[in-house]
């Protein structure tokens, strides 16, 4: 996939609850990906740390990804991550205009099973990748 304008910052994170996903740079240019640990969980789950559960539009739930457990993690070169179910992502970020990257993953799976959770709505976020 060509990737364009995707500067170093983000406000919002998304994850896939079904599938895992793998990412790997073509040209060998170092990219960004932020991340945080799944949290899908049974509709019955209660509170976790003030964070109640929340049904995706694909039909799961989910808590909310805490803003204070974000990483951000410099991708140096042409290497593939594996993403589980369920992680949080944000990203690929890079420097330049467009960058070409594999993505491993269903043909569908942004259509039946993205769930985006808005940080700069929900708790007033955005992140900045400083280098």
């Amino acid at each position: 996939m060509r990737l364009e304008s995707r500067p170093l910052r983000f406000s919002t994170i998304t994850h896939h609850a079904s599938v895992t996903q793998c990412l790997g740079s073509i040209g060998g240019q170092d990219w960004y990906l932020g991340v945080a640990k799944p949290s899908v969980v049974d509709e019955h789950s209660g509170q976790d740390g003030g964070r109640t559960p929340v049904q995706s539009p694909a039909g799961h739930y989910y808590l909310p990804p805490d803003p204070s457990e974000v990483r951000v993690f410099r991708v140096p070169g042409p290497k593939f991550l594996k993403l589980h179910a369920g992680t949080w992502h944000a990203g690929p970020l890079f420097k330049g205009d467009t960058l070409d990257f594999y993505n491993l993953e269903l043909s569908n799976t942004n259509d039946v099973d993205r769930t985006t959770y808005y940080f700069k709505k929900q708790d007033g976020v955005t992140f900045v990748i400083e280098e």
